[in-house]
């Protein structure tokens, strides 16, 4: 397939069997679309393959990501507006999930698997033409990323940290089920997600009176949500934490060299606790 510019399955054909062309054609028309045959024992045997050659020993990434590919029309299995990576903007698209094995040598997919919208996942009229089988049910990106983390756990791919964006990064439970599984994480978080900055703590439940159930819940400073900056007793937002530290807290970092210059940002480390409904009960 390398020689190939494209890929589908007319040009595949002629270069495999050119003396055969339409019967090569028909066969492997027949395998794609027809034959019973998993994605997921390919992609295993392939991780197989390539992992020995990544040199995991020297740092193993399990690293999140979606890709979208532009699509015209309606009747393609998940096609929808919404953003696509490709174009950097809303449009028509499908998108997939990813999981990759990476290390400093290079990466290779491990898991993929194409993101169902919701209107699709609710429509059997359009499940049934499109073909998609009874047991998809509609799955957020998160929710279907950390079932690939879990499997890869269970299928005993190496451990590494796991890399991510902010779409996946900003939500809780993703970060939890990462936890859960005994992993390191860096992932990207929005600019609003908040957090309890150094010295800063919800209050305590409210006294018990004696009568009723006992007060659990955590509180915080009335008018706290609106992230009153400083306050001993109220959640911040990165962001806020952020622009609060001091010039001497930052350090610039170069990680690679790029086209014309290296690419380096500034970072500053904080230790900070998220605080996402950590109000609803003490822990």
């Amino acid at each position: 397939m390398l020689p190939i510019a494209r890929k589908s399955i007319e040009p595949l054909a002629a270069c495999s069997d050119p003396l055969h062309v339409a019967a090569k054609h028909q066969s492997l028309h027949d395998f794609g679309a027809k034959s019973a045959w998993s994605d997921t024992a390919v992609m295993g045997r392939v991780r197989d393959w390539v992992a020995p050659a990544l040199g995991l020993d020297s740092g193993t990434y399990w690293i999140i990501d979606d890709t979208g590919f532009p699509k015209k029309g309606k009747c393609s299995v998940g096609v929808a507006r919404q953003y696509c990576g490709q174009l950097g903007k809303q449009d028509n698209c499908q998108v997939a999930v990813s999981l990759s094995l990476a290390s400093e040598r290079g990466s290779i997919p491990i898991a993929y698997q194409l993101y169902l919208p919701k209107d699709w996942a609710d429509d059997p009229v359009r499940r049934e033409t499109a073909g998609v089988p009874d047991g998809i049910a509609f799955a957020t990106k998160p929710e279907i990323a950390l079932e690939q983390l879990r499997q890869a756990a269970a299928l005993g791919v190496p451990m590494g940290v796991v890399l991510a964006d902010a779409g996946y990064g900003d939500e809780t439970a993703f970060r939890d089920g990462i936890t859960e599984l005994g992993m390191l994480y860096a992932v990207g978080i929005r600019p609003a997600t908040t957090v309890w900055a150094p010295d800063t703590a919800p209050l305590p439940p409210k006294p018990w009176s004696g009568r009723g159930i006992r007060p659990t819940r955590l509180r915080r400073e009335p008018g706290s949500e609106k992230l009153l900056a400083g306050h001993p007793n109220a959640p911040v937002s990165v962001k806020a934490l952020a622009m609060a530290l001091p010039k001497p807290a930052w350090r610039s970092v170069t990680w690679r060299e790029g086209s014309n210059a290296g690419l380096s940002s500034r970072f500053a480390a904080v230790r900070a606790r998220p605080a996402h409904r950590d109000y609803l009960s003490v822990k």
